[in-house]
């Protein structure tokens, strides 16, 4: 079984590994609803019991997807999902974190995943429009009155964090943060060790390039999120194959799959940090999870951080309009 961690100090516990359910509806190429049904099952019975999701996935299948795959066993799980946008025939079209908006999301999210509670509710990105203070206190009501347990932020920067935590206790952020992607250690970590709140990477796979499947962005489907993810582009693609190839060596010296070195880096770097990779296959979800009991050695954590050190991947994360909305 999978061992416990907590994330912030309100006394929430999940599984040190989570399931990233994203995936499951079309973000990466097309849906099978009965596959990832099965997965979803597999997980919980090998103690991967936090499961994510979001209104935005989708949108709304994946909360309705993860509605049906819990049937009669909701009092097993941690669910975590998020507000935060405005969705509009289907797209996104902004921000929205209006008390009111949240309030709404939350009913309907409640409805589609058939629960009378969210163990954990994100703000999915920070709406400039709406002051932090409003959207903490918000969620303190619905924490006040049962339909809500504990508080997260997504891509929050440092000053939001300070800010919200100060109204509501922010017991997880949701952020990328992997060997692949280390925006995260000058400033925001530090600053949720000091007010003792868990951290959530997702992408902990480097959507695919820590475990030596990534291809060429012009290879992926209409739809799917890294048809115009900027490393895999171009020049960025070669150059990021090159580094990642340092993983891979390192991971057949040590006879485990690269994915799972990187899960077990991640682990390795504080009992707050609990990844959430995402999967459709059950033969991944297995692999991932074996990451738990996976143990590095100081000298092969020294040698990770120097194989993808901060500079050594090309490119930027995110287009320019996915970047706009993460609070930094």
């Amino acid at each position: 079984m999978i061992p416990k961690r907590k994330l912030g100090s309100e006394g929430l516990e999940v599984s040190a590994i989570g399931l990233g359910c994203m995936g499951m509806s079309q973000s990466y190429g097309p849906a099978n609803d009965q596959e990832s049904i099965a997965v979803i099952h597999r997980a919980i019975a090998e103690g991967c019991t936090f499961l994510d999701t979001a209104e935005v996935y989708g949108p709304f299948r994946n909360e309705e997807l993860l509605g049906r795959a819990l049937t009669g066993k909701r009092d097993e799980v941690t669910i975590a999902t998020k507000f935060g946008f405005r969705i509009e025939d289907g797209k996104i079209t902004g921000t929205d974190s209006r008390p009111s908006h949240i309030r709404d999301v939350v009913e309907a999210s409640l409805k589609r995943l058939k629960t009378d509670h969210i163990d954990l509710l994100y703000q999915h990105r920070v709406d400039k429009n709406v002051p932090i203070e409003d959207v903490a206190g918000t969620v303190a009501d619905l924490v006040k009155a049962g339909k809500v347990r504990f508080f997260g932020l997504s891509e929050a920067g440092t000053a939001t964090i300070r800010r919200a935590h100060k109204v509501h206790p922010v017991s997880a952020l949701q952020s990328e943060y992997s060997l692949w992607e280390r925006n995260l250690e000058p400033e925001i970590i530090p600053l949720l060790k000091e007010l003792g709140i868990g951290l959530v990477p997702f992408s902990p796979l480097g959507r695919g390039f820590l475990t030596g499947t990534a291809q060429r962005g012009e290879s992926y489907g209409e739809g799917d999120f890294r048809r115009n993810d900027p490393r895999f582009q171009g020049d960025h693609f070669d150059a990021n194959m090159k580094a990642a190839t340092l993983v891979q060596d390192l991971a057949a010296k040590k006879g485990v799959k690269p994915g799972q070195m990187a899960l077990a880096w991640l682990l390795a770097k504080g009992a707050f940090i609990v990844p959430i990779p995402g999967t459709k296959r059950e033969s991944y979800l297995l692999e991932n999870l074996a990451a738990a009991t996976l143990t590095l050695s100081a000298a092969e954590l020294q040698a990770l951080d120097a194989a993808l050190a901060p500079g050594k991947v090309a490119g930027p994360r995110y287009g320019a309009q996915h970047m706009s909305m993460v609070d930094r």
